[in-house]
């Protein structure tokens, strides 16, 4: 490696002599699917396979009116192309503009870079909160770094002059000058993530069950076909013609064209209306995981407060106090609120001798600096001291009950390596910002029966103050969780509201503690000390003004930082779980109904009784259309219950229902001697009044857009049915003889919906 110049970086002549070489830290890896990913993704699949083959066979038929299907199949498969389109081009232009950047020293110039735009062998800056973007050599400085993003181990590691540091791990403290040595497909993190893609690896209920849905259907589907076909051509001996028509409408009605592409749908275009809400979606399925959420964990700093403090007041005993805060604040270079908050206060400024700093840690909570004369340590005082005053104790304790952090400062000699004679000097008393907007967004999750939980590294009387002055009920439940071990965790998050002096470590514990007593859990924060919390919460977001590697690590990144962005994502999450079980149960009756009907057909001897037209028609109108609009409609109910029960407690009673009447078709077909047309007349009329059935049941409660739809579909059912039979190749409905039929077929279509309804929820409610 050759050394660059640390004082002035690389010139522009050697930053275009790497640019040429393509030794730029540019990634294949990208956070959304490419092109051709969203096209195969939407063009090859098994369903689209089947329909294919289908219309293939229906065309050697030459009945080329059955083939309307493929219109509802290439509308799904083009809107949804295009919806992926938009919602990769809205992502990859919000992840473009709030991309992260680094400090980089070129041309003998401090300037902030996009990490794509660096080199190999440029010099950058790092300091705590800084995510480790490409490996590096640590050139001047010491760090202290997490490596547990790569490792697993959430130790500390310190990294002096010469030292390798690995892209991915985090800087928890110190500050240093360090030089890229790896860029791109070359860094240790990029190798190590080569296979994993963000977009896919998101838990989620509602992917889980489309897919099985679509694995067991695509089991069922080919051997169901092949032996009905059997049936129709070698037993009943029905015509190649028919026969080929028959077994088509049945596989036809099996598949559940365009459930995942509405889906799709539903989650892109939640995507888009965050991204108004200046709020970036870096795993989709996560818009779902929130509706879920019971319990949100935030971190005190940056969502309840702005991040920013002031100092209200300090008391001391040493008369060069003021001297001394002035020094401190020009030689530390740590970066976060409290101090800025003292530097804003002192005044920088250097009349002290600096040896060495001491920079700021989250499991020690302190920092100092070393002089020539004495070293200066100011941090959480029962942290620092090893013999801790009482009197002393007392007056922190009242000062943190009244809303205030106390910061202390001690000093020493420089002969006491491990500060174990710490003389308190003094006091300084800050006070957190509030954000305007905290109370209202608490009161709003409050309503929600979200369970708040506020977990925080600051004193636990502080942060109650701080929940009182946003009137956060349970207030004053907190606990220091200094005081707890591994075993009292697990009763604590249960137990407390508040949780203060909270390590890294802990808060991680504290969440998969929530998570096993059954809760669905968020997690709100910005800092470092965040992310091993973020890794293990159901749904993670970071402020944008947050650490670098928080927002990295996080699901959701809230761009302009105000906390009062989550119920917007908490309503898009609902919009698209309560839609997409209404378009489910749409889908599955038809779906389940079909497959029975498939069985039936072959056990009894009866031909199938429709044709694709006539599945076209009515799921064109009780599901295609009616399914569009709901997918992508305003919905801020509540999520009840789980998806796969709400869904089967309306579809599969409907289903069933259909199939008593088909059954109950065959019965007075042989009665009455009906012939096979009479049979498939009364077979559509069947599905299109339980299509309108399933319809007006899961459009409660009945909005102006729903209303109008049911309108529009009654409309068009009755138009198709009485005034377009020769389009849909049926009997017109003419004769008064069926009209008693009709009437029976509604009774059973209704009863079975409802009592049906009310029998799978009671063995649900049984089962749990």
């Amino acid at each position: 490696m050759k050394e660059t110049d640390i004082r002035t970086g690389l010139n522009q002549e050697e930053i275009d002599e790497r640019v040429a070489k393509g030794l730029v830290n540019i990634c294949d890896q990208d956070t959304t699917k490419s092109y051709k990913q969203i096209f195969k993704d939407n063009l090859l699949t098994l369903f689209n396979l089947i329909n294919v083959i289908l219309a293939g066979l229906i065309m050697f038929t030459g009945s080329y009116r059955n083939l309307l299907f493929l219109g509802v199949v290439l509308s799904n498969i083009v809107i949804g192309t295009f919806q992926e389109i938009r919602t990769k081009r809205v992502l990859d232009k919000i992840s473009l503009i709030h991309s992260m950047k680094a400090l980089c020293l070129r041309n003998g110039k401090e300037e902030m870079i996009s990490i794509e735009d660096i080199v190999v062998d440029d010099i950058l800056k790092l300091k705590m909160g800084n995510q480790i973007i490409s490996d590096s050599i640590v050139r001047e400085g010491s760090l202290e770094v997490d490596e547990s993003l790569l490792t697993g181990e959430s130790r500390t590691v310190i990294k002096n002059e010469g030292d390798f540091l690995y892209s991915g791990s985090f800087v928890t403290g110190g500050n240093a000058w360090v030089q890229v040595v790896h860029v791109g497909n070359d860094n240790y993190a990029a190798k190590m993530t080569k296979d994993a893609k963000k977009y896919s690896k998101y838990p989620s209920e509602l992917r889980d069950m489309l897919n099985k849905i679509i694995k067991y259907i695509g089991i069922a589907i080919i051997p169901l076909g092949i032996i009905l076909f059997s049936k129709q051509y070698f037993i009943l001996h029905g015509t190649l013609k028919d026969s080929i028509l028959n077994t088509s409408a049945a596989l036809i009605g099996m598949i559940p064209e365009g459930l995942v592409i509405l889906t799709s749908i539903a989650l892109a275009v939640g995507v888009i209306n965050l991204a108004r809400h200046h709020t970036l979606v870096q795993e989709l399925y996560c818009i779902e995981t929130l509706a879920r959420v019971d319990v949100l964990c935030l971190d005190k700093t940056g969502t309840i407060t702005e991040g920013k403090m002031i100092v209200d007041s300090y008391h001391s005993n040493d008369k060069q106090f003021e001297s001394i805060m002035k020094n401190m604040t020009y030689d530390l270079e740590d970066a976060n609120a409290t101090i800025e908050a003292i530097r804003e206060r002192f005044s920088p400024e250097k009349s002290f001798d600096c040896i060495k700093t001491i920079p700021f840690n989250s499991s020690k909570k302190y920092s100092g600096v070393i002089y020539q004369d004495a070293v200066y340590i100011m941090g959480a005082y029962s942290f620092m001291m090893s013999h801790p005053d009482k009197i002393q104790l007392e007056k922190i304790e009242k000062a943190s009950a009244e809303g205030f952090r106390v910061i202390s400062v001690a000093k020493t000699t420089p002969q006491d390596k491990e500060l174990k004679d710490l003389q308190w000097i003094g006091d300084i008393y800050l006070l957190d910002k509030i954000r305007e907007d905290a109370r209202e967004t608490l009161d709003y999750f409050k309503k929600q029966d979200v369970d708040i939980k506020i977990i925080s590294g600051d004193h636990p009387l502080t942060v109650s103050q701080i929940a009182r002055r946003v009137h956060l009920e349970h207030y004053d439940s907190y606990v220091d969780a200094s005081q707890l071990n591994d075993d009292e965790m697990e009763a604590a998050a249960s137990k407390y509201h508040i949780f203060g002096r909270v390590t890294p470590k802990q808060k991680r514990a504290l969440i998969a503690a929530l998570k096993k007593q059954g809760h669905c859990v968020g997690m709100s924060g910005d800092g470092v000390n965040d992310v091993l919390a973020f890794k293990e919460a159901d749904v993670s977001i970071a402020m944008a003004s947050g650490s670098d590697v928080a927002k990295s690590s996080a699901n959701l990144v809230l761009l302009d930082s105000n906390f009062d962005a989550l119920p917007e994502v908490l309503y898009e999450g609902r919009r698209v779980i309560n839609n997409i079980q209404r378009v489910a149960t749409l889908f599955l009756t038809k779906t389940i109904f079909s497959i029975l009907l498939a069985f039936i057909t072959i056990l009894l001897p009866f031909e199938y009784p429709f044709v694709p037209i006539h599945l076209t028609f009515v799921s064109s109108l009780t599901i295609g259309m009616p399914a569009f609009f709901m997918a992508i409609e305003p919905n801020r109910n509540r999520v009840e219950k789980k998806f796969l029960e709400n869904v089967i407690k309306v579809s599969l009673p409907a289903a069933v229902s259909v199939i008593l009447c088909i059954i109950y078709i065959y019965t007075i077909a042989v009665m009455q001697g009906f012939n096979s047309e009479v049979i498939t007349q009364l077979s559509v009329i069947t599905i299109a009044i339980n299509g309108c059935i399933v319809l007006t049941k899961v459009s409660h409660p009945f909005t102006l857009l729903r209303k109008i739809i049911l309108v529009v579909v009654y409309i068009g059912i009755a138009g198709g049915l009485f005034l377009a039979h020769d389009l849909i190749s049926m009997l017109p409905i003419r004769s008064a003889s069926i009209l008693f039929d009709v009437c029976v077929i509604v009774l059973i279509l209704l009863a079975g919906s409802t009592f049906g309804s009310r029998i799978v929820e009671k063995l649900y409610n049984r089962k749990q």
